[in-house]
């Protein structure tokens, strides 16, 4: 009995798809994040109140952490919602 071998083909491109930005939103208006700023805040959040993970953002990992400040320090100031049902 012979045994076929599996072929590997090589010859395939891999497309890389990503839903990620091109780059980062404040190096690119050279701004900081600013809990004032209640809009652009708001671009990084999700539907429900959450606060999007730096893979979905396109963030680096310095302003994905003051970002995550800001975003506490204006809920904590009531001017972004804590949850989906706690609409200002």
């Amino acid at each position: 009995m012979m045994q076929k071998k599996k072929q590997t083909s090589t010859n395939r491109k891999r497309r890389m798809v990503s839903n990620k930005p091109s780059g980062d939103y404040f190096s690119q208006t050279k701004t900081k994040p600013d809990y004032k700023e209640v809009l652009v805040l708001r671009r990084f959040i999700s539907d429900r109140g959450k606060i999007l993970p730096q893979k979905y953002t396109g963030l680096t990992a310095k302003n994905q952490r003051m970002l995550s400040i800001e975003v506490k320090k204006a809920r904590y100031m009531g001017l972004l919602q804590y949850t989906d049902r706690h609409a200002i």
